[in-house]
C-alpha cells in the first residue's frame, strides 16, 4: 500500500478510516503542485479514470520500488485542486468513479493553503447547522487565538436560523486565526471563519492572514463540456430582442431614445417637461433607507437571524398556503378536575406539575393518531402522511419565537410530556436549543390563552406542516342546566388553521371533534 506523507498524526490510521487495505491518502500543500498517487493493477483503475487524471492536470507514470508495478501519478496545481477537492469533504468525478470503487482504491485528498508563504493549515468554514440555514452569525468565541483545541471541544457559538448552537472542533491542533470575530453577522455557509494549524510554532505566521474575497462554498460546477471549451473561441450569442416599453416600465434612457410609461408621458406633457431632461428612477439604488417623520423620536432595533428567518417563513406561508380556520369551544371542567387530581401525585413523586397545555398537547397527539390526514405535509406531487406524531410547542422568548418539538407525543404519558415541555422551554429561553430539539415536527400547538388571557386567535401554518392549533383562555359561562336551572361551566376556545391543499374542511372538522372529545372526557387519554 502506498501511504504518502506520514507526517500527520490524524492520517496515520488511514486503514481504519477507509476499511480498505489498498487505500491511499495524499495531502496537499501550498508551495508547489499537488500530487495524488494511485496504483494501477490488473483489475485496477480504468482508462476513463486515467483520462480524467489527464484532464484534471498532468499524468506521469513511475514504478513502485517494491512491487515493480506502474504507479500513475496525477499532478494538479493548487488552483485545480480547489476544483477537485473542498475542505472537509472529498469530491470524486463521475468519470471513472465506478472503477475506483470496484477495485477498492479510494484516494482521499485534503485541500490546504495555496499561498506559498503559509504552512499547512485547515480553513474552518461556517457550518450548515440546520436544513434551512444559508448564513449564520458568530455569537461568541469560546476558544481564543493560540489556544489548543481537541476533538469535541466547543470552538464558538453560532446563531443559526433556528437557535444558537455550539460548534465543536473536529480535529486536534491550535486555533491560529479567528477570521470572523464575536458578533460577526450574515456569514454565508462555507465562508471561512477561522484557521487551525497542527504545530504551535505556525500560529504566528497567520497573524496577518486575510481570508479570500469569496470563500463561501462554491456553487455546483458546470458540465465539463462547458468548462473545456477553448478560451480563444467565443461563440457569438444571438442578440436578445429589444425590450419594448410596457405599462409597468418606468422611464429610462437608452441613447437618444427615451423609454417611459404612459403615466410618465402624461405627467411630463401636462407640466411641459421634456422627457429627455428627466432622470430614470431605475438608475437609483433599490435599497432605500426608511426615513422617520421629522421630529419623531425612534430607535432602530437590529433583527436577529432567528427573527429574519421566522419573518420570511411566515410570509411565505401566508403567500403560498391556502389557509382556512375552524373554531370550537370545549367545556373543560373535567380537564381542570383531572389536573387538580394528578398534580398532588406529581408533587409526591418529585415530578413536574402538569399544565393545561400539557393536557392539550396529549389530546392533540391522540386526535392526530385518530385522524392521520391532519398529520401530513404537501409535497407538490404527493401528500406525505407521517407515522410519528411529533408536536412542536410555540415558545416566545426575548430572542424570538421558538418551536421545540415533543417527539412521539401520542405514546408518552402526561408526566413525561410535562417534564419535556418545561425543559425545552427553559432551553429556548436560554437560547441553547440544539437542532434535534426543534426539527422533525409534524404539527404545532400555540397557546396564548393561559399566559396572556387571549380568548381566541388564528395562527399561521408552520410549513411544511399542514395544520397548527391555536388555544385561547378558559372562561366561565352561565349555561342552562337540568330542571330548568342554570349552572356555570368553563369553556376554552380552540382554532385549527389548515392547509386546504392537504386537509379538506370535513377532515379538519373531524379532527376538531376528536380533539374536543378528549378535552371534555380527559380520562380517555389515560386509557
Amino acid at each position: 500500500m502506498a501511504l504518502l506523507l506520514r507526517h500527520s498524526r490524524k492520517l496515520r490510521r488511514v486503514h481504519g478510516v477507509l476499511d480498505c487495505e489498498r487505500g491511499s491518502i495524499a495531502r496537499h500543500f501550498s508551495a508547489s503542485a499537488c500530487s495524488t498517487t494511485l496504483k494501477k493493477e490488473d483489475a485496477g483503475v480504468s482508462n476513463s479514470s486515467l483520462e480524467y487524471g489527464k484532464k484534471a492536470g498532468s499524468l506521469s507514470i513511475s514504478q513502485d520500488r517494491k512491487s515493480g508495478k506502474d504507479t500513475h501519478k496525477f499532478k494538479v496545481s493548487p488552483q485545480e485542486a480547489r476544483g477537485l477537492y473542498s475542505s472537509n469533504r472529498v469530491l470524486i468525478s463521475a468519470t471513472g468513479v465506478n472503477s475506483l470503487f470496484s477495485c477498492g482504491q479510494v484516494v482521499l485528498a485534503r485541500h490546504f493553503s495555496s499561498a506559498a508563504d503559509l504552512p499547512a493549515h485547515e480553513e474552518i468554514g461556517m457550518p450548515s447547522l440546520s436544513p434551512t440555514m444559508t448564513e449564520g452569525n458568530i455569537a461568541r468565541w469560546v476558544k481564543k487565538e493560540g489556544d489548543k483545541v481537541s476533538p469535541g471541544e466547543v470552538l464558538c457559538e453560532v446563531e443559526t436560523d433556528k437557535a444558537t448552537v455550539e460548534m465543536e472542533c473536529m480535529e486536534e491542533g491550535y486555533l491560529a486565526k479567528i477570521v470572523c470575530g464575536d458578533g460577526a453577522k450574515e456569514i454565508k455557509v462555507g465562508e471561512i471563519i477561522a484557521i487551525t494549524v497542527e504545530e504551535e510554532g505556525d500560529i504566528e505566521k497567520f497573524k496577518d492572514y486575510k481570508a479570500p474575497a469569496s470563500s463561501a462554498a462554491p456553487a455546483e460546477s458546470k458540465p465539463q463540456s462547458e468548462s473545456t471549451e477553448p478560451k480563444g473561441e467565443e461563440k457569438e450569442l444571438p442578440k436578445a430582442a429589444e425590450p419594448k416599453a410596457t405599462k409597468t416600465e418606468e422611464s429610462s434612457h437608452s441613447g437618444d431614445r427615451v423609454f417611459s410609461s404612459p403615466i410618465a408621458r402624461k405627467l411630463a406633457e401636462d407640466n411641459n417637461v421634456p422627457l429627455s431632461s428627466l432622470k430614470a428612477s431605475e438608475a437609483k439604488g433599490t435599497k432605500k433607507e426608511a426615513a422617520a417623520a421629522p421630529g419623531l423620536g425612534h430607535v432602530d432595533l437590529p433583527n436577529s437571524q432567528i427573527r429574519k428567518v421566522t419573518a420570511n417563513r411566515l410570509l411565505k406561508s401566508k403567500q403560498t398556503i391556502p389557509h382556512y380556520y375552524l373554531t370550537v369551544d370545549s367545556r373543560v371542567d373535567e380537564l381542570i378536575k383531572l389536573r387538580s387530581e394528578l398534580n398532588p401525585l406529581q408533587d409526591a413523586s418529585g415530578g413536574k406539575k402538569i399544565s393545561i397545555n400539557d393536557l392539550v398537547i396529549k389530546a392533540a397527539a391522540l386526535a392526530l393518531r385518530k385522524v392521520p390526514e391532519c398529520n401530513s405535509s404537501w409535497m407538490n406531487d404527493f401528500i406525505r402522511q407521517y407515522h410519528n406524531v411529533n408536536i412542536n410547542v410555540a415558545v416566545q422568548t426575548e430572542h424570538g419565537l421558538f418551536v421545540p418539538v415533543v417527539r412521539d407525543a401520542d405514546k408518552k404519558g402526561l408526566a413525561t410530556i410535562a417534564d419535556e415541555v418545561k425543559q425545552l422551554a427553559l432551553r429556548a429561553r436560554d437560547n441553547s436549543l440544539k437542532p434535534e430539539d426543534y426539527e422533525g415536527g409534524t404539527f404545532t400547538v400555540s397557546n396564548l390563552g393561559g399566559p396572556f388571557g387571549i380568548k381566541q386567535f388564528c395562527a399561521i401554518v408552520n410549513p411544511p406542516q399542514a395544520a397548527i392549533l391555536a388555544i385561547g383562555s378558559a372562561e366561565k359561562r352561565v349555561i342552562p342546566g337540568t330542571d330548568g336551572q342554570f349552572e356555570v361551566g368553563s369553556f376554552m376556545s380552540a382554532t385549527l388553521s389548515c392547509d386546504h391543499r392537504v386537509i379538506d374542511g370535513a377532515i379538519g372538522a373531524e379532527w376538531l371533534k376528536a380533539f374536543k372529545g378528549y378535552l371534555e372526557n380527559p380520562t380517555t387519554m389515560l386509557l
